[in-house]
């Protein structure tokens, strides 16, 4: 009888094992699909004109369609295993994807994603200056945001329980009004528009907006960036960096993101966007631990200038005690058109003409 018993369990055992390699042999395999550009470089520049070609292997059954992606908008759709589409020219700066989607008629399916970097086809514009001016800028005050309206200057300063918005008299720095943040936000940038001050915070995703006239909170709103960094606005949108190469347009009625543009010039992607000025169709922006300001053309995110404020501080005389941090500060007098610069706990603001 035990013998019978083992015999059994064994049979069963076989039977089972040959089930399951019977199983898995039938079980379909996923197409493989790979992305190849012509030319093949490792820089591209905008308007270039690429072949893109996508080639897929289907180890059982067969093939129902391959469609090509570029930045998620389709560009074609074929049954064929191996062809060849031709992107006319590159319009989007900054990194871009190409995703191919295979199908088969069992529905399996697979996805190949290629990314690749577009950069300006023009260099940029060396940028000089010189300090016109120098105005009082208090040495307490972690500047995030700098913006002229009606004469007035405003600022928006960070630091968890030191983070608030002011109203500033240009000349002398004397605050006219504040509102301080709730200790448990970090301040970010600020802007201006339709009579409203908006209010970035770090790392929260989360803005408020005021009442420009007594600095009472209107509301307060969610963006989708992790982080938020500099604001500004073109008049009708508002402008949002999040430390990364990216410019976010964000509708102020809902705050829906609109667009975004990558910014970049002929030699790189330029990371780390921190405040933002919008001024006559371009977007000045500092560049995070750096002295530099950029100058970028909004609509395509191309850097058309680079600023270096390089030595600008050694002009300043501070004890080795006293902290002060990087340059974070940019707003465009209205009637000389000169830039106001300052940074985090620095103690002046410079006036500056660029040329």
């Amino acid at each position: 009888m035990k013998n019978w018993l083992i015999l059994f369990l064994l049979t069963t055992m076989v039977f089972t094992t040959f089930q399951c390699c019977t199983s898995n042999s039938k079980q379909s395999r996923k197409p493989v699909s790979t992305i190849t550009l012509s030319p093949n470089k490792q820089k591209y520049y905008l308007n270039e004109k690429i072949d893109v070609t996508v080639t897929t292997k289907i180890h059982d059954g067969e093939l129902d369609n391959i469609t090509l992606y570029l930045n998620n908008k389709t560009l074609v759709s074929s049954k064929e295993t191996s062809f060849t589409f031709t992107i006319d020219s590159l319009s989007s700066l900054g990194q871009n994807s190409l995703r191919a989607v295979a199908v088969k008629s069992d529905k399996n399916s697979n996805t190949r994603v290629f990314n690749f970097d577009v950069l300006s086809n023009h260099p940029p514009e060396k940028l000089n200056y010189e300090i016109v001016a120098e105005h009082p800028h208090s040495t307490e005050h972690f500047t995030q945001g700098l913006e002229f309206n009606n004469g007035f200057l405003y600022e928006g300063t960070g630091e968890h329980g030191k983070s608030a918005i002011y109203k500033k008299d240009s000349k002398s720095g004397q605050v006219l009004q504040s509102r301080s943040l709730s200790e448990k936000y970090f301040g970010e940038g600020i802007t201006i528009l339709n009579d409203k001050l908006y209010q970035l915070t770090y790392k929260s995703q989360l803005g408020f907006s005021y009442n420009l006239s007594d600095f009472a909170v209107i509301d307060s709103f969610r963006f989708n960036s992790k982080e938020g960094w500099g604001l500004t606005n073109d008049s009708e949108n508002l402008i949002m960096s999040n430390g990364t190469a990216s410019l976010i347009w964000l509708n102020p009625s809902d705050y829906t993101e609109i667009r975004q543009v990558q910014v970049a010039d002929n030699q790189r992607i330029w990371n780390y966007l921190n405040e933002l000025e919008y001024s006559k169709g371009e977007i000045w922006a500092n560049v995070w631990t750096t002295n530099q300001i950029i100058r970028i053309d909004a609509e395509t995110g191309k850097v058309t200038g680079i600023l270096d404020l390089e030595g600008i501080l050694s002009i300043m005389h501070r004890s080795q005690a006293e902290r002060i941090d990087v340059l974070n500060g940019i707003a465009i007098h209205p009637t000389t058109g000169n830039l106001f610069v300052t940074g985090k706990l620095w103690p002046k603001i410079f006036e500056i003409k660029v040329y």
